[in-house]
């Protein structure tokens, strides 16, 4: 496998593709980066759309990305911020073609819930994939994450950022480009 030709990034529930970090991977990296909102945030709206409605516009933005880039989608990593990630990580399980998943800050189950694991679909993940997370995320804690990223089918790094949460904060940021930008560069 050879290191992706681009990246598409999506965003978390609440933000949308100006979030300072997905800027800040866009301006940094050493690939083009694309990133993309929801229809949802696109129309004013607040609260996500369902799974699968996320998923299919996930995979017309692909199309959209791949065209403009002029990058074949199997060459290139998708990910995000949280749920972002989460239907990126989804849409790949279900067969969308990618050469690798950048999961920032993953929501492994909802605060305070984790009984109701978002998980299922880790066994037919069969990408490089890498997580970033803050050791003190609600969403997930290190001994969760490292219970389940066994499940996927390809190789899974992990990064802990120290004393973080779900939002990491912005002295983060050098730290989380670095460690996407030596992932990409590793596959």
């Amino acid at each position: 496998m050879t290191a992706p030709s681009a990246l598409l990034l999506t965003h978390g529930a609440g933000g949308d593709s100006s979030h300072r970090l997905l800027v800040a991977l866009q301006e940094q990296l050493d690939l083009p980066v694309w990133r993309m909102d929801f229809p949802y945030r696109k129309q004013g709206r607040r609260f996500p759309d369902r799974a699968p409605k996320l998923i299919d516009a996930l995979l017309a933005e692909v199309e959209l990305a791949s065209e403009e880039l002029g990058v074949d989608p199997e060459a290139m990593a998708f990910g995000g911020r949280s749920m972002g990630g989460r239907i990126c990580s989804m849409a790949m399980a279900q067969g969308m073609p990618a050469s690798g998943l950048v999961a920032l800050s993953y929501p492994l189950h909802p605060v305070g819930k984790p009984d109701r694991l978002r998980v299922e679909h880790f066994p037919d993940l069969r990408v490089p994939t890498l997580f970033v997370n803050g050791d003190r995320d609600p969403f997930g804690t290190p001994e969760e994450v490292a219970a389940h990223v066994a499940a996927i089918a390809a190789p899974v790094t992990v990064h802990w950022l120290a004393g973080e949460g779900h939002n990491p904060k912005p002295k983060c940021d050098p730290e989380i480009i670095a460690v996407v930008g030596q992932f990409l560069a590793s596959l």
